[in-house]
């Protein structure tokens, strides 16, 4: 693997951090800037709603420059959100720095992923695309609970010096170690767009907005709800994050591994597995051992549904996947801004701090009707086919060119009908055959 590599794990280890890292600290910022707790939360709402809009939109510019000066500009923008983070005399100012750092969150995934596959042989792309994520898994176990650790030690501007710190790193490292790629030809938005007109494409991203939401709605406000409800010292919030971290690795490995082999089914496990947890953390947040166990869970079977959810929106998007794919970053980061708000409200509301995760547990059941709803849609036979055809396709029949026709060019879709009418001409002897008997 090459040492390009390294320098998008730093990259991603400092962009998972980042987002992650403030939710263990509300509780100083909000005090520090004099804003409350729910007020605070609105620096998750406000990244959140930065990378749903930037994702796209940068991804699209990435489209007109060189791909390693794109992530040259998406990490230095990074760097400057992180720092106007660090010394935001008033609250308004730290929410423009976390929206000037979400920015590059989405792009940078995106092409990044491009760019690692790029980097190594066909046969080891998807490993190289794994060590480039293996940095926002990192983060999570290790970014984390150290900015955490760090804010609570040392002020919460420290952590947000050290992790535009990391940004310097994976700037240098993208400009010493990525090799200059020319910018990509051939890409039309048009084309991209018009992937969004697949109902499936949409019902995947509105599940990954309300799934990732119950997630987020519980763990935003992680910190108050540990110390005020679940009777932990303020310095063990370090530590719970860990254990959210050690879930998420588990749940993505889990959910990755299924994925492939059955889609549907690990995917209504996770998210009826989430209702139930977060209706039970509703309750048992005062009970530290099942508290412990609820944060471990939350994030195994929110991040269970990352894989197949990421899948599901690449198998229908698959004539233009580069935009539905960013976009489909940014609705993970909308499902935490509408709980992050969503939390905020019914704390404000008076119900307390452990409200949020029956936010959550409301969320991740309105994904699993929509996901019931979508695997229905996708098993209910074509009427458009069985009106041109009058009947159900066999087995053996290709069921072939027509669907995706309008996503090929011209020589594709000659090549493709080559194809078709050779796989018709050789099942022909097969199909008269049952006819006679």
């Amino acid at each position: 693997m090459p040492l390009a590599l390294l320098a998008l794990a730093i990259g991603a280890f400092g962009i998972g951090t980042t987002e992650f890292v403030i939710m263990g600290l509300l509780p100083q910022v909000g005090a520090d800037l004099g804003v409350s707790v729910p007020t605070a939360g609105l620096l998750v709402t406000g990244y959140a709603l930065g990378v749903m809009i930037g994702a796209p939109i940068m991804t699209v510019l990435g489209t007109k420059i060189s791909r390693k000066n794109m992530l040259m500009l998406l990490m230095g923008l990074f760097i400057l959100g992180n720092l106007i983070s660090a010394v935001a005399p008033v609250f308004a100012v730290m929410l423009i720095g976390r929206v000037v750092a979400s920015l590059a969150h989405g792009a940078f995934f995106g092409i990044g992923s491009v760019v690692a596959a790029e980097l190594v042989a066909p046969e080891k792309k998807a490993g190289a695309i794994s060590m480039m994520f293996t940095g926002l898994t990192v983060a999570n176990v290790v970014g984390v609970p150290l900015g955490t650790f760090v804010g609570q030690s040392a002020g919460w501007r420290v952590t947000f010096v050290i992790v535009a710190a990391l940004g310097v790193l994976g700037l240098v490292g993208v400009a010493k170690l990525v090799p200059d790629m020319p910018k990509p030809e051939g890409v039309r938005l048009r084309h991209e767009v018009a992937a969004f007109k697949n109902t499936q494409v949409v019902l995947a991203m509105a599940m990954t907005v309300l799934g990732f939401g119950g997630v987020f709605a519980a763990i935003t406000y992680i910190a108050p709800m540990m110390t005020d409800v679940g009777g932990f010292a303020e310095s063990s919030v370090t530590w719970l994050m860990v254990v959210f971290g050690l879930g998420m690795v588990a749940g993505n490995l889990i959910g990755g591994r299924f994925a492939d082999r059955k889609l549907m089914p690990m995917l209504y496990t996770a998210l009826g597995g989430l209702v139930l947890v977060l209706l039970l953390f509703t309750f048992l947040a005062s009970v530290q051992v099942a508290a412990i166990a609820a944060v471990f869970l939350v994030g195994a079977l929110g991040f269970a549904t990352v894989p197949p959810l990421q899948k599901r929106v690449l198998d229908h998007a698959h004539g233009a996947p580069t935009l539905a794919s960013a976009a489909n970053i940014g609705a993970f980061n909308l499902g935490n801004a509408l709980s992050a708000w969503l939390g905020g409200m019914v704390i404000s509301a008076g119900l307390g701090y452990t409200a949020p995760n029956a936010v959550g547990a409301v969320l991740a059941a309105a994904a699993l009707v929509l996901a019931v709803v979508s695997h229905r849609m996708e098993l209910r036979p074509s009427r458009g086919a069985a009106a041109t055809t009058d009947r159900e396709p066999t087995d053996r029949e290709p069921t072939g060119l027509g669907a995706e026709a309008a996503d090929l060019a011209p020589a594709d879709l000659a090549s493709a009908a080559t194809a078709a009418t050779a796989a018709d001409s050789g099942a022909a002897p097969a199909v008269a055959s049952d006819a006679r008997s």
